[in-house]
């Protein structure tokens, strides 16, 4: 239902109250606050690990009017009964029952400095004399810790036996000494780059003038063959004899020029044809 209906005569006070008990107790889901060992079996139960604990209000304790809570969990191996309840004066949780915490050792040592600067603080309220005592050991105790900081200090000076300028010195010189060494390695790889370079280019003008060499010299042999020009077949004279061309039988018969086929069709022109080519205009 959305809306409930209150008559006009509804009187809250007339409601009876339950009556529940102060020490009752809830199923609560938790995790464990700390790392502890069951006692029974001696099982670790790490900090975060999860479970549903029944809670309870500790009605015959408090600190300044906060309620103190106590949980109680089970052991994931053997079921025994843990019991830790909350501690508001230290902000932290204290087992009860059951098990014992672990890697409390600082804790303990810090509450035991705590108890006795406590005592010491309680006895020197109600004894001015102690004051007086503690005073005097105090100051003794200092002068103690000094003159036995004085006396390591002459004994470190007495056993030192290290030259600090000549360190100094010595480390200056072997900083120099690499450094020396490293531009002789660089000089070093430069030199062999260049030399690399420079046999390179040795090897290349070699073979560029092995190259021309082979060049001219098949050039000279070449112009030595005297090849025939193309122009020179306008200038031969041919003449159509029973023995053939007049330039045939100048030339070796080994070196006879075959007769082309266009040639053969159109002929060749000689110099008596050329005579006929140009025609002089008569004068008007």
């Amino acid at each position: 239902l959305l809306q409930k209906y209150y008559p006009p005569d509804f009187d809250p006070a007339k409601i009876p109250k339950l009556k529940l008990p102060k020490d009752r107790q809830y199923v609560v889901r938790l995790m464990a606050p700390f790392n502890m060992r069951c006692k029974t079996c001696g099982e670790y139960i790490y900090k975060g690990k999860k479970f549903n604990a029944r809670k309870e209000t500790v009605l015959t304790e408090n600190y300044l009017g906060l309620h103190i809570f106590r949980f109680y969990i089970k052991c994931t191996r053997c079921v025994a009964e843990i019991t830790f309840k909350t501690d508001p004066e230290n902000t932290d949780y204290a087992i009860e029952h059951g098990a014992t915490r672990n890697f409390q050792a600082e804790k303990l040592i810090e509450e035991e400095e705590q108890r006795i600067v406590k005592e010491r603080e309680e006895e020197e309220l109600n004894n001015p004399m102690k004051v007086l005592e503690n005073r005097t050991k105090d100051s003794k105790w200092e002068m103690d810790i000094l003159e036995n900081l004085e006396e390591l200090k002459d004994l470190n000076q007495r056993q030192a036996t290290v030259d600090f300028e000549g360190m100094l010195a010595r480390h200056t010189a072997l900083e120099e000494l690499a450094r020396q060494k490293q531009l002789e390695q660089e000089e070093r790889e430069i030199q062999e780059i260049m030399n690399e370079r420079k046999g390179k280019r040795l090897i290349d003008s070699d073979s560029d003038s092995a190259e021309e060499e082979a060049e001219s010299r098949r050039a000279r042999l070449s112009s030595s063959a005297a090849p025939m020009r193309p122009t020179d077949i306008l200038t031969q004279r041919c003449r159509r004899t029973s023995s053939g061309c007049q330039g045939e039988e100048d030339q070796p018969a080994e070196k006879k020029r075959k007769t082309e086929t266009w040639e053969r069709s159109v002929g060749s022109i000689g110099q008596a044809g050329l005579k006929g080519l140009v025609v002089r205009k008569p004068a008007a």
